[in-house]
């Protein structure tokens, strides 16, 4: 099991490098970089609290729903960041691409995939012809958070599962 684990943590610090090494270039480092502020909390607060405030019902339920799930989201987060406290790559692995500010706290699992998935499953539900735009979007922004050299890929993957269970349970228990 050990051996297994180890291939797999070797396999991922490959993936990490070839996304944030060799897909480097000025185009991703500006859209990404700007990009991947959309999962913030700035960002999803708002955009929600627009849609709530200005748009006609099922939209100002769903906006509720997107709400309590972002917020509910970040529960399991920080329960799994203190229990499994994985440094980020930038600061294990020598030679990372990162920018700006970089986070401190742990790496795993990604709050900004969390979040973004938490936040745009409930419009998905609501409207499936929007999952055209609204779930690459997503998986870009997860996407952003290895190429940005803030996490690997299994914190967003991990990230992307907690946001969307959060969200499909929100709906679920929606009264």
């Amino acid at each position: 099991m050990r051996h297994l684990f180890m291939k797999l943590h070797s396999w991922e610090r490959h993936l990490f490098q070839w996304i944030n090494g060799r897909l480097h270039n000025r185009y991703l480092n500006f859209w990404l970089f700007y990009l991947t502020h959309l999962a913030g909390a700035t960002s999803t607060i708002l955009i929600n609290i627009m849609v709530w405030a200005f748009a006609p019902e099922p939209w100002k339920t769903t906006a509720i729903q997107a709400f309590t799930a972002l917020a509910v989201s970040h529960i399991p987060v920080q329960i799994v960041k203190r229990m499994y406290p994985r440094i980020r790559p930038y600061l294990a692995l020598p030679g990372t691409n990162t920018f700006h500010n970089p986070l401190k706290d742990h790496s795993f699992p990604s709050g900004h995939t969390t979040a973004i998935f938490a936040f745009l499953v409930p419009y998905m539900v609501l409207m499936p012809v929007l999952t055209i735009i609204l779930l690459p979007l997503s998986c870009i922004i997860g996407f952003s958070r290895i190429y940005l050299g803030l996490h690997y890929p299994s914190d967003v993957v991990v990230g992307a599962a907690i946001g969307t269970t959060i969200a499909f349970s929100t709906i679920a228990l929606w009264v």
